[in-house]
């Protein structure tokens, strides 16, 4: 079938129908009116012998139509540029035609001169500017461009001015199949719960195809499995993996390797394919509870082993991980031990950790019997019932003997004795025992750092103490003696305890006055006035405490002079009996003062007190003390006793000085 492609009122041309209908190439149309020019081009498909053969076809015609005098060549047709969709197919290294431009005006003489411009004229196509032919000039990839936009013209050679306007047409590349299809994103992985249903959704994988996807089925991609059937299947169409294996399980295996393939050409013969890896790691949930590998656990301790000490670990196996395989030790342990051991969980290696709460005595109890429980922390009911997440065993944990050294029966030991207790009494006994099963004998003896003086000994085979020497409380009122008890067999093994002594205090001292007084009385003093307050002094110490009697001496007439008042508080004082002291009559005057302890026998001490008589001041001091009486119970005055001072300090004076320059002499000699 034939097609009108332009046409004047003086000739008519028509192009074979080689290429279908514009709808068939895809093409798109532009009509351009002019007054006098009419253009045809003729587009020709890649079917061998379609170009140059058309075209001559087309003029022969012309011709035999002009000769007939068909009618048609008299029809007017409004002039115009017609251009089809040329189309390329790519990597195509033939060069070759692909399309011809015709004036109405060219006679074949030579005279209208074709032009091409635009994208890829002059490098990837090139125009016959006398017959108007198009030709490719390399090999053309869509994947680089798609398409050309290009205009053509012609002019006539004579004149130079143009024979049709310049139009513009499109050169389009025909898309093949030469693209791989690639998939975006990798690499893949995905992670999915244990135990999930069947479909849940594991991940989507996505490729693209470099080809056209409007061009027949180059670019249509569809997946498949290669590899992780049956776990695992994918949606042909959209590349999302589902599982399709019920109740997968972590702990048989933890991780798929998932080969997904996609092919270009909807999968058909001839197409590419390319393949990627999808890595499926399952993640754990509390499907499983711990569970003990033995039914007993046996341990041993020594007896001597501190507190704190770590006797064994247990070990519930749990296949879970993480959060899921935490848990919890307990014991429930004898009824009359129940806090000898407890059990810890060792939050790094969830291993239960037994460690001993008490001391232990091989002698009194020689084996622990108990269970021990490991639970779960967190629970999950829908996999497991609840009691599954707890499991039980038995521990049994020996006791071992240790030769330990004595034990004294107390902690410390605290006696008293009294300070008069004679050498050889008995303070007390200390005792100790092998608390082993073989109950070896035992010595004592007293550390001789502890008893420094040697103030008792001990008998070493009953640990009992006696006096060795006098005691004396006011020298030393407390004793800390450290006793040791050594066993006798080949280790020599020993321990030690402190003995406290407390000396008991008797009344074996005498109250004395507690300083050397010095007392006097002022001219003038009246009968009754208080001349010295006295204290008293006792080194013993009673329980209820000091009471000091104080008196003057018994005699057959009472002392005209002075007169002792105690104050029944430990104190005393000198009074006055008479007012009429002068220095003139008497400068001094002896008192004995008697100081009586309370003490069971009481005991006494008699002291000699000098009064001196003063000439006082108005306050009632007295200026110099003891020196005026003593100068006048020596018949001097005052002034002659001073008098001498003077001349005795001025004589030593003198003597120093000549000393002193003899010596200078000597050495100068």
């Amino acid at each position: 079938m034939k097609s009108w492609c332009a046409g004047t009122s003086e000739t008519s041309f028509f192009c074979p129908q080689t290429m279908g209908s514009v709808e068939e190439m895809h093409g798109w149309s532009v009509k351009m009116s002019v007054p006098s020019v009419l253009a045809m081009v003729t587009v020709f498909s890649m079917i061998p012998g379609g170009v140059l053969s058309d075209i001559r076809g087309t003029k022969g015609l012309e011709a035999q139509q002009m000769a007939q005098g068909s009618p048609h060549l008299h029809r007017r047709l409004k002039r115009g540029w017609i251009w089809k969709q040329l189309f390329v197919p790519e990597e195509d290294p033939t060069l070759q035609v692909i399309g011809q431009l015709k004036s109405d005006s060219d006679r074949g003489d030579f005279s209208i001169k074709y032009i091409l411009l635009g994208e890829g004229a002059g490098d990837v196509f090139e125009i016959d500017e006398f017959s108007g032919e198009i030709r490719t000039l390399k090999k053309l990839d869509r994947e680089e461009k798609a398409f050309y936009v290009l205009r053509a013209q012609a002019i006539n050679r004579r004149s130079n001015e143009p024979e049709e306007p310049e139009s513009e047409f499109i050169i389009k590349v025909q898309d093949i199949n030469d693209n791989v299809p690639q998939f975006q994103n990798e690499p893949y992985v995905s992670s999915i719960p244990e135990m999930c249903p069947t479909g849940t959704t594991v991940a989507q994988v996505t490729a693209t195809d470099a080809d056209d996807p409007m061009f027949g089925n180059n670019a249509k991609l569809i997946y498949s499995i290669l590899q992780g059937e049956p776990y695992f299947s994918v949606e042909p169409k959209t590349g999302i993996i589902v599982t399709s294996w019920p109740n997968m399980d972590r702990e048989a295996r933890e991780e798929y390797l998932v080969v997904v393939q996609v092919k270009d050409m909807l999968g058909l013969s001839g197409g590419y394919s390319s393949s990627t890896t999808v890595t499926v790691s399952l993640t754990d949930v509390n499907d499983n509870g711990p569970t003990f590998q033995h039914h007993l656990y046996t341990f041993a301790v020594p007896e001597n082993a501190a507190v704190g000490t770590t006797v064994g670990r247990v070990m519930a196996q749990d296949g879970d991980v993480g959060i899921n395989a935490r848990m919890t030790y307990s014991l429930e342990d004898d009824l009359e031990e129940s806090s000898t051991f407890i059990i810890q969980t060792d939050p790094v290696t969830q291993e239960g950790v037994i460690v001993l709460a008490k001391p232990l005595d091989y002698e009194a109890k020689r084996r622990f019997v108990m269970a021990a429980e490991a639970v779960n922390d967190h629970v999950d009911p829908r996999f497991l019932p609840l009691e599954e997440f707890t499991d039980r065993t038995t521990l049994k944990i020996i006791v071992e003997d240790v030769d330990e050294p004595p034990v004294f029966l107390a902690a410390l030991y605290e006696w008293k004795v009294p300070e008069n207790a004679a050498v050889g009494t008995q303070v007390g006994s200390v005792s100790a025992r092998d608390t082993d099963i073989v109950n070896n004998p035992i010595r004592y003896s007293i550390d001789k750092r502890s008893d420094s003086t040697k103030a008792f000994k001990i008998d070493p085979n009953n640990g009992t103490i006696t006096v060795a020497k006098a005691l004396d409380r006011e020298t030393s009122n407390w004793h800390n003696v450290t006793v040791e008890a050594k066993e006798t067999t080949q280790n020599h093994l020993s321990s030690s305890v402190v003995v406290f002594i407390k000396v008991l205090d008797i009344n074996d001292n005498v109250p004395r006055l507690a300083r050397d007084y010095q007392p006097y009385i002022c001219e003038g003093t009246q009968a009754g006035e208080l001349i010295q307050l006295l204290n008293a002094v006792d080194p013993d110490e009673p329980v209820e405490g000091h009471h000091f009697y104080f008196s003057m001496v018994p005699e057959k007439h009472i002392n005209p002079n002075f007169t002792i008042r105690d104050n029944q508080d430990n104190t005393a004082g000198i009074v006055a009996r008479r007012s009429t002291f002068t220095r003139k009559d008497r400068t001094q005057y002896l008192l004995p003062v008697v100081v009586t302890d309370s003490g069971s026998p009481a005991l006494s001490s008699t002291t000699t007190l000098t009064v001196s008589v003063c000439s006082c001041q108005p306050a009632g001091h007295c200026p110099t003390g003891g020196v005026e009486a003593l100068a006048l119970s020596m018949g001097l005055s005052l002034q002659t006793l001073l008098g001498l001072l003077v001349c005795l300090i001025t004589l030593t004076a003198d003597l120093l000085s000549l000393s002193t320059s003899t010596a200078t002499s000597f050495w100068q000699v």
